[in-house]
C-alpha cells in the first residue's frame, strides 16, 4: 500500500500483515509515518494504492492520541456505559483495569467534560482494555500514565490473549510487551525479531554491514547498545536479546559516563552547595505534600524522581526554582547555581523566528563536556538538520517545540538542569541525542519522569515522593518504588468492597478465612443459579401479572443476596 499527504510521501509499496498473536511495537520518528500506518491497517484512512483486508467478523479497538469522547457521559458511562456497579464489582477484569488506570482517583461520577486531557485519555484507554478484541491498536498509550501505571499496563498486555499494535517512545514499554519491532522511516517499514533492545543491536548491525555513511547515528546506536548490555541484568536476560552480537559490535565502545570526572567539574563549577531543603512543610487545602522535610541535593548529583500523581513532584522542583514558596521550613540555593527549568508547558517564542535563530537568541555556542559546540551543531544532534534550521517557529509540531526548547535550555549553559517530563513528545531518535548530550553534561540534574529507560538512562540515585509528605532514597530504583506501593495501596475497588459487605468474615486464622472464602463460593453457585431458574419462570409465565410481579420481587432480592455476597467474597480474596 502507498499514503501520500500532500507532496510527502509516507509510506512507499509497504506490505506487511499481522497474525492473531502478533506483538509489535512501531517506532519511528515524529511525523515518519506511525500514526498513519495505524490508520490505514486499522481501516479509518484509505491508501492511495494497494489495498488493506481483514480477516471475517475481526474485532478491532483502537486506542487514538486525539480522544474524543461524549462530554455529557460520566466516567462510569463512558467506561461501563448503563452497567450497574453490582455487576461490574464481580467482574476481576473490570475491578483491574479500573484500579490499574486510576479511575477511582479521577472517580467514576465525574463528568468527562470537568476531566483534563489526561484524565479523558485514561478512561478512554479503561473502556478500550475491558472489550473483548481480537486487535487492539494502541498509538502512545502511556501518555498521561505514571510509572506504576505504565507498570501495571505493561503486566495487563502481557497477560491479555490476541495480538497488540503498540506505537510509542517508552522504551521500557517496548522491551517488556513486543516480540517484534516495526521501525518506519522513509517510506518503508522494516521489521524486526524481539523488543526494543533487540531492535537497537539489529539495526546497529545493519548499518554497519551496510557501510552506511550515516556513522553518527550508528555511533548513537552502539552507545545505547553499550548501556544496554552493562544494566541491570534483567533487561539483558531475555533470549531475544544476542549477548555475544553486542560484545562484539560495542567493544571498544567506551563507558557512557565518566562519574568521577564528571563529579569533580561540577564541583567546580558549583562549590559544595546546590539545594538544601530544610525542614520543609507545606499543603494545598487538605493536601500535605512535605512534612518538614529535609532533603539535600549536591554538586553532580542526577536525581531521578518518582511518585504518585498529586504527591509534589512537579510542586518540589517549582520550590527549587522559587516559584512556590512553602510556610515553613527553608530552602537555600548555593551561590554559583545557575540553573534551567524544563516545564511541561511549551514556552511560547516568537512564531516568525527561524529554529537557528531562536537557538542563537541564547548563544551562538556552548561547551559540553569541555568541548565548544555552535548551535547549528547542536541542532543538528536534535533533529534539525540541513533546512530544518530554518523552518519557522510557528510551523514546528508539538513534539519539534519541545526539541528547539531543550536546546535553548542548554545553550545558556546551566550547572543545574531541572526537567519536569522532558521525554514528552520526543521521538526515540530525539531521546537517545538528548541522552548523548547529557552523558557528558557536568553539572546537577533532576528529572521528574514516568519514563523509567530515561530515569536508568541518565541518572545514578531515584528519589520518592510517597504521597505520606516524605521524600525517600530509593537505592533500588524504579523496581523498589513499585515494590513499596504495592506494599502500601489497598485495592480500591476491594475498599469499596468492604465498606458495603454486610457478611461475617473471620480474622486471623488463614486457613479459617479460605472455609469461609469457599462457604461464599458456594452461596454465589446456588444464587447464579436461582437467579437463572427465575429469569426461566418469568419468560414461562410472560402473560400472568401477579405471578411477573412476585418473581420479579424474588429476583430482586436474589440479585441483593449476590451483591453483598459478592463484595464479601472481594474483601475476603484479596486478605487470603
Amino acid at each position: 500500500m502507498t499514503v501520500a499527504h500532500g507532496t510527502k510521501l509516507l509510506l512507499d509499496k509497504v506490505s506487511l500483515g499481522v497474525s492473531d498473536s502478533d506483538r509489535i511495537g512501531v517506532v519511528g520518528r515524529n511525523g515518519g509515518g506511525k500514526t498513519t500506518l495505524l490508520k490505514t491497517l486499522v481501516k479509518t484512512e484509505e491508501p492511495h494504492s494497494g489495498r488493506v483486508t481483514h480477516a471475517g467478523g475481526l474485532r478491532i479497538g483502537v486506542l487514538t492520541q486525539d480522544v474524543r469522547l461524549d462530554v455529557s457521559l460520566t466516567a462510569h458511562q463512558a467506561i461501563l456505559g448503563d452497567t450497574a456497579e453490582h455487576t461490574w464489582a464481580g467482574d476481576a477484569k473490570v475491578r483491574a483495569v479500573l484500579d490499574g488506570l486510576g479511575l477511582h482517583e479521577v472517580g467514576l461520577d465525574a463528568v468527562v467534560e470537568s476531566m483534563s486531557g489526561g484524565e479523558r485519555r485514561r478512561v478512554a484507554l479503561a473502556a478500550l482494555l475491558i472489550g473483548e478484541w481480537d486487535l487492539i491498536v494502541l498509538d502512545e498509550p502511556t501518555n498521561h500514565l505514571d510509572v506504576e501505571g505504565v507498570s501495571w499496563l505493561a503486566a495487563f498486555l502481557n497477560k491479555r490473549r490476541g495480538a497488540h499494535l503498540v506505537v510509542t517512545h517508552d522504551r521500557w514499554f517496548l522491551d517488556e510487551v513486543n516480540e517484534t519491532t516495526w521501525e518506519v522511516h522513509d517510506g518503508v517499514v522494516d521489521s524486526y525479531d524481539g523488543g526494543y533492545s533487540s531492535y537497537v543491536l539489529a539495526r546497529a548491525e545493519r548499518d554497519r554491514m551496510a557501510g552506511t555513511a550515516e556513522q553518527k547515528r550508528l555511533q548513537l546506536a552502539k552507545k545505547e547498545l553499550a548501556w544496554l548490555r552493562r544494566g541491570p541484568p534483567a533487561r539483558t536476560s531475555k533470549p531475544k536479546f544476542r549477548i555475544d552480537a553486542a560484545n562484539a559490535l560495542i567493544a571498544d565502545e567506551p563507558p557512557a559516563r565518566d562519574e568521577i570526572a564528571l563529579q569533580r567539574f561540577a564541583t567546580a563549577r558549583l562549590g559544595k552547595q546546590v539545594y538544601d531543603v530544610e525542614d520543609v512543610s507545606l499543603s494545598f487545602g487538605d493536601r500535605v505534600l512535605f512534612d518538614h522535610v529535609t532533603w539535600r541535593v549536591g554538586p553532580g548529583d542526577r536525581i531521578g524522581i518518582v511518585g504518585v500523581n498529586g504527591a509534589g513532584k512537579s510542586t518540589l522542583l517549582k520550590m527549587l526554582m522559587d516559584e512556590v514558596h512553602p510556610p515553613s521550613g527553608t530552602v537555600k540555593v548555593g551561590q554559583t547555581v545557575k540553573v534551567a527549568y524544563l516545564s511541561q508547558e511549551v514556552a511560547e517564542l516568537d512564531p516568525m523566528l527561524r529554529v537557528l535563530e531562536a537557538v542563537e537568541q541564547v548563544a551562538k555556542q556552548v561547551d559540553l563536556g569541555g568541548k565548544p559546540v555552535g548551535a547549528s551543531s547542536l541542532c543538528d544532534r536534535f533533529g534539525f538538520t540541513g533546512n530544518a534550521q530554518w523552518t519557522r517557529v510557528g510551523d514546528l509540531s508539538g513534539g519539534e517545540r519541545r526539541r528547539l526548547q531543550l536546546l535553548r535550555l542548554l545553550m545558556g549553559e546551566p550547572n543545574v538542569l531541572l526537567l519536569d517530563e522532558p521525554t514528552n513528545d520526543l521521538d526515540i531518535d530525539t531521546l537517545n541525542a538528548l541522552e548523548d548530550v547529557l552523558d557528558g553534561w557536568p553539572g546537577t540534574l533532576l528529572v521528574v519522569s514516568h519514563d523509567r529507560y530515561f530515569l536508568e538512562r541518565t541518572t545514578t540515585v531515584t528519589s520518592s515522593l510517597m504521597g505520606d509528605g516524605t521524600i525517600k532514597a530509593l537505592p533500588g530504583g524504579v523496581d523498589e518504588y513499585l515494590e513499596k506501593r504495592v506494599r502500601r495501596t489497598p485495592s480500591p475497588s476491594v475498599a469499596t468492597a468492604a465498606g458495603q459487605a454486610s457478611v461475617n468474615k473471620p480474622k486471623g486464622d488463614s486457613r479459617a478465612a479460605r472455609k469461609e472464602l469457599q462457604k461464599l463460593e458456594r452461596q454465589l453457585v446456588n444464587l447464579d443459579k436461582r437467579e437463572a431458574e427465575l429469569h426461566a419462570a418469568m419468560a414461562a409465565q410472560a402473560s400472568d401479572h401477579d405471578a411477573i410481579s412476585a418473581l420479579n420481587k424474588e429476583l430482586h432480592d436474589v440479585r441483593g443476596q449476590k451483591e453483598t455476597v459478592e463484595l464479601a467474597w472481594l474483601e475476603l480474596s484479596e486478605q487470603v
